[in-house]
């Protein structure tokens, strides 16, 4: 499968904000999040989505958003809204395309096809049971696809599961949607953490995530914003051992060498596979040259 179109981006916080509300947009613009997600679909009353896609449109065209991507999330693709969605929104491009409870590959097709002429990253939010069971079609739809978002709270309503500070009831499908994210080439983002003054609780599971091998976590307050980017950096410490250990292996390679031995530790391939992960993490995030 080729990279998708956007490989290399740094999505580690994606801020969701209304769409309805331009103070809370021009907030979200100045919060120097990886990526403003405006948000036409739950974010939005549903008396209000005619309003909400005027604001997002005009917000797109007039305000800076520095480095911040700017993704629209959409309504969902098989009901009545997200074709006006569509035509509002594609008058000024947004930088990306969310799409809400994906349950299968056609949703994929059906945003990439409607937006051919001018394409862009597709994120697809896996937050149903009929999306986790089609995981493996949903990763290969299309190159457009960038990245799986776990969207825990909608998936426990769609099981009839009670949500836990633990997680245990969506624990196997948050780890299903990493692994085919994974398999497919692409970023997974981890759920929104709903406590939002409990910034504790909120590094505890971003740092899980993270060890998962999560690329980022969606936020929906700029104070949440601080600690996830901290879990889904690399630290200047595991950076300089990284590129120590790729530095060496290098080497070893060089000399004819497979596993060798570095402060006491067997090197091989997986280890070697890791480092360079992180490093490209790291670059992704502006830590590291991009040489």
């Amino acid at each position: 499968m080729s990279p998708p179109i956007d490989a290399g981006r740094a999505r580690r916080t994606l801020l969701f904000v209304p769409g309805d509300d331009a103070h809370k947009i021009r907030n979200a613009a100045r919060s120097g999040a990886d990526a403003v997600v405006l948000d036409l679909e739950d974010g939005v009353a549903a008396e209000r989505k005619e309003e909400a896609r005027a604001a997002v449109t005009s917000a797109l065209g007039t305000i800076d958003f520095g480095r911040s991507e700017r993704l629209v999330r959409l309504n969902p693709i098989d009901g009545d809204l997200a074709a006006a969605d569509l035509r509002a929104v594609m008058k000024t491009p947004p930088d990306g395309l969310v799409i809400p409870k994906v349950g299968s590959p056609d949703e994929i097709l059906k945003v990439a096809r409607l937006t051919a002429k001018t394409p862009r990253p597709i994120l697809a939010l896996i937050e149903s049971a009929a999306g986790v069971m089609n995981l493996r079609e949903i990763v290969s739809a299309h190159p457009r696809l960038a990245a799986l978002l776990f969207g825990a709270e909608d998936l426990a309503g769609d099981i009839g599961a009670t949500r836990s500070p633990a997680g245990h009831e969506a624990a196997w499908a948050r780890g299903a949607v990493m692994i085919a994210a994974a398999a497919g080439g692409l970023q997974a983002i981890d759920t929104i953490h709903p406590a939002i003054d409990d910034l504790e609780g909120l590094e505890r599971e971003s740092r899980l995530a993270a060890g998962m091998g999560y690329a980022g976590k969606m936020a929906i307050h700029p104070k949440q914003l601080p600690v996830i980017a901290a879990a889904f950096t690399p630290t200047d410490g595991e950076i300089a051992s990284a590129l120590r250990l790729t530095t060496e292996h290098a080497r070893q390679q060089a000399g004819g060498r497979g596993v060798f031995v570095l402060d006491g530790r067997m090197i091989d391939w997986p280890m070697v596979r890791a480092a360079q992960r992180l490093l490209a993490r790291a670059r992704a995030a502006g830590r590291l040259d991009r040489a």
